[in-house]
């Protein structure tokens, strides 16, 4: 694997944050098919803001952390090379696809010309569309890995950490919340 400017591997996390997220109870069904996943109180409706009456700031939801992602200069930055890679290998085989079929369909002497033995023209162009395909195929795994994957997992764990660490926060609060009416 060849590495990246200015990283030292042991800053770079390679594990995935959200592959033990179904075990964890995120995302399984609850038997009735309605989805498990914990849903955070909904701060905006509770009476005369009782967040800011003590002393706590509103923070951020999951949807407000994934948008600001989305926004960010690391977020643009991967989908650009995405798009730099994906447009033009698209179009490329695209045009090679349609002029496969357009020299078959026009060209049908051209497409029958021998060469070698009983081999003619369509056939070693057809299988050049299935060897296009695997070039493709390996070229973009390539280009994901060398120039997408590990910003695109750095992003991935500064969500996982902050929407992690708002739901801990969440019940928290609501602990102490429960608690205080429990005092009372």
């Amino acid at each position: 694997m060849e590495k990246q400017d200015g990283r030292a591997a042991a800053e770079l996390r390679t594990d995935d944050p959200w592959y033990d997220a179904p075990a964890s109870g995120w995302g399984e069904l609850d038997g009735t098919g309605t989805p498990t996943t914990p849903v955070a109180p909904n701060t905006a409706a509770s009476p005369a803001g009782a967040g800011a009456a003590d002393g706590h700031a509103a923070r951020p939801g999951a949807a407000e952390i994934y948008l600001e992602v989305q926004r960010s200069a690391a977020f643009q930055e991967v989908r650009r090379r995405y798009r730099r890679f994906v447009g033009p290998a698209t179009l490329a085989f695209l045009l090679w696809y349609l002029a496969y079929v357009v020299a078959a369909t026009t060209a049908p002497g051209l497409m029958a010309r021998p060469v070698v033995g009983a081999v003619n023209v369509a056939m070693v162009a057809g299988l050049g569309q299935f060897l296009s395909t695997f070039l493709l195929t390996w070229a973009y795994a390539r280009h994901a890995r060398l120039h997408r994957d590990r910003d695109a997992l750095d992003l991935r764990w500064s969500v996982f950490d902050r929407t992690r660490s708002e739901g801990h926060r969440t019940r928290a609060e609501e602990h102490r919340a429960t608690a205080g009416e429990r005092r009372r």
